[in-house]
C-alpha cells in the first residue's frame, strides 16, 4: 500500500492500494483493483467505478458517485451529493453529507446517529 502526503493537481485515476493523507485538486476516478483510503481532501468529485473500493475518512468538496458493483464507506465530510448508481454505499453515523443522498440503484445504508448526536445526513 502506498501513502501519498503531497498535493496533486489535475484529475487523477486511482488503480492501486493508496492512502491519501494530502490533497487532490481535480476530479478523482477510483477504478477496479483499487483500495483507496481518503484521509486527506479532494477538491472536486469522486467517482468510484466497478470493482473500486473506497473508505472516506477525509473530505470531498464535490459530489460522490458510486457506480455499479463498487463499494464505498463514508465516514468523513462530503460537501456535495452522494449518488448510488448500482453499488454499495454505507454512510456511518459520524459522517456528514451536506447535499442529498440519492439511490438510483444498488444498496445504500445510512447509520443513524445516536440520540443527542449532532451528525447530519
Amino acid at each position: 500500500m502506498r501513502d501519498e502526503t503531497g498535493h496533486l493537481v489535475g484529475d487523477q485515476m486511482i488503480d492501486e492500494h493508496l492512502v491519501l493523507w494530502g490533497s487532490i485538486t481535480g476530479n478523482v476516478r477510483a477504478v477496479e483493483g483499487c483500495k483507496f483510503y481518503l484521509r486527506g481532501v479532494i477538491y472536486g468529485d469522486l467517482t468510484v467505478f466497478r470493482g473500486g473500493r473506497v473508505h472516506i475518512f477525509g473530505s470531498i468538496s464535490g459530489d460522490l458517485i458510486v457506480m455499479e458493483k463498487a463499494k464505498v464507506i463514508h465516514s468523513g465530510i462530503l460537501a456535495g451529493n452522494a449518488t448510488n448508481r448500482g453499488g454499495r454505499l454505507y454512510i456511518e453515523s459520524a459522517a456528514k453529507v451536506l447535499g442529498k443522498v440519492k439511490t438510483e440503484s444498488g444498496e445504500t445504508k445510512i447509520q443513524r446517529p445516536a440520540k443527542g448526536d449532532a451528525a447530519t445526513h
